[in-house]
């Protein structure tokens, strides 16, 4: 399992697509989500806004990521 680290209290899902360069802007994010398997615990989701907190697992594609904080 991989992991991403994050400093604040959450990220969006579209933040997070952004980051790991699934998508290169906002609009496309939107068409990424219904094209493919995006799991928040487990769960599918469809909202590009979603909140992503540390702890939580998403899964894209079956590639899964365990979101963590970054200790400053």
């Amino acid at each position: 399992m991989n992991e991403f680290k994050i400093t604040t209290e959450f990220i969006t899902i579209s933040q997070l697509l952004k980051v790991l360069d699934y998508v290169t802007s906002g609009g496309e994010v939107k068409f990424f989500l219904m094209d493919n398997e995006i799991l928040l615990n487990d769960q599918l989701i469809f909202e590009r806004k979603k909140k992503i907190k540390p702890g939580d697992i998403v899964t894209i594609n079956g590639t899964r990521i365990l979101m963590t904080w970054f200790k400053t």
